[in-house]
């Protein structure tokens, strides 16, 4: 598909709106009151709004490989801030999927260039639960697995950051989700992750504003 092409969707998209509703683009011209933070994997058929079925101003996104929350990252730091603190969102979603390229890429023992550096968060996240998943011998079974602790470790990630940390202190504070969805199905699951279990971590984690 060329550019052009992109661009006449484009204008074929904004007469099918216009024409459903005058007043579709007006509204959403003077800002944006999202109640949710995505923050999933740049892979192309993981569209957040198109997986979750919502439309414009629902939904704050944040995409990245292997939909990761690293705290150095200050892009999504950045992005996490402002929706916490200026947006309000009220969940923040981690969200990866099955069959992941990142999640693969940090499962072999193959160089894939610069990426590799970003792929030692997954790697970390492989060493810490190298135990379970040694027990898992189905191949395909444990790759599923581990993008499942991926995300599982991320929303813990998202607990160490002091903006959630100060956020959980306010009168309403966000909710943290990890979801997964099945490309093969198209349908989302909670991996209900626990974020009161990671509280035993409190002692070393907690960080409180001077």
């Amino acid at each position: 598909m060329s550019l052009n092409q992109l661009l006449e969707r484009n204008k074929a998209w904004v007469a099918e709106k216009t024409s459903e509703d005058p007043d579709f683009f007006s509204r959403f011209a003077n800002g944006q009151a999202p109640n949710y933070l995505f923050i999933g994997c740049s892979d192309s058929r993981v569209s957040a709004n198109v997986i979750c079925n919502t439309g414009p101003g629902e939904m704050f996104v944040h995409r990245n490989i292997a939909n990761l929350v690293v705290h150095t990252d200050i892009n999504l730091l950045s992005v996490l801030q402002y929706a916490v603190e200026v947006l309000k969102v009220k969940h923040v979603i981690v969200c990866g999927h099955y069959g992941c390229g990142g999640v693969a890429a940090a499962m072999s023992d193959k160089q894939f260039g610069l990426i590799d550096n970003w792929l030692t968060s997954i790697k970390d996240v492989m060493r810490l639960h190298e135990t379970e998943l040694s027990f898992v011998k189905d191949e395909e079974a444990r790759f599923k697995r581990m993008v499942e602790l991926n995300v599982i470790e991320q929303v813990h990630n998202l607990a160490k950051t002091n903006i959630i940390q100060n956020a959980m202190r306010s009168e309403n504070p966000p909710e943290l989700h990890g979801l997964v969805y099945d490309i093969r199905e198209g349908l989302l699951r909670d991996l209900k992750v626990d974020i009161i279990d990671f509280d035993r971590f409190k002692h070393i984690y907690e960080s409180k504003m001077v």
